[in-house]
């Protein structure tokens, strides 16, 4: 695959690697996806883009958000992520890009939440494996990550 599929914005849902996503379930024992597909879910209960988790109540779960990327769709989700969060015993932890220059960061998640930045650049996957270069060498995102945790009230 080429670099042109990673910049591209004709695909917006990168799957979250299984690895990385187990090693927050171990923390947070997740029991919601939000945005998640058929495919690619990584909890027994999900929202697909059919269900569309923008419009779905997350209230008492512990959620898993790795939301459609792109900047009006990033916002929306950071916004709902927030929100869900201040719902009793609503824990949301969110895997988005490390944009700290935009709206969203810092209306909904700085001094709102937890926030963690990723060590070097996630390997996206699909259908489980990562997304290769021309060489067979695993890709990484051409953008830093930050897995945002909303501790439930």
């Amino acid at each position: 695959m080429n670099k042109k599929v990673m910049y591209s914005s004709k695909k917006s849902n990168w799957e979250t690697p299984q690895k990385f996503f187990n090693e927050l379930n171990e923390e947070f024992n997740f029991t919601l996806d939000a945005a998640a597909s058929q495919r690619n879910s990584k909890c027994e209960k999900f929202y697909t883009e059919e269900d569309d988790g923008l419009l779905q109540d997350w209230g008492g779960e512990t959620v898993f958000c790795n939301p459609p990327y792109g900047r009006k769709a990033t916002g929306e989700w950071t916004k709902k992520c927030y929100e869900e969060s201040r719902k009793p015993n609503t824990t949301v932890v969110l895997l988005i890009p490390a944009r700290t220059d935009r709206i969203s960061f810092h209306d909904y998640i700085l001094g709102k939440a937890e926030i963690r930045f990723v060590k070097g650049r996630v390997v996206f996957e699909i259908d489980g494996k990562p997304i290769l270069d021309e060489k067979g060498r695993a890709m990484r995102a051409p953008f830093p990550s930050m897995v945002v945790v909303y501790r439930g009230i």
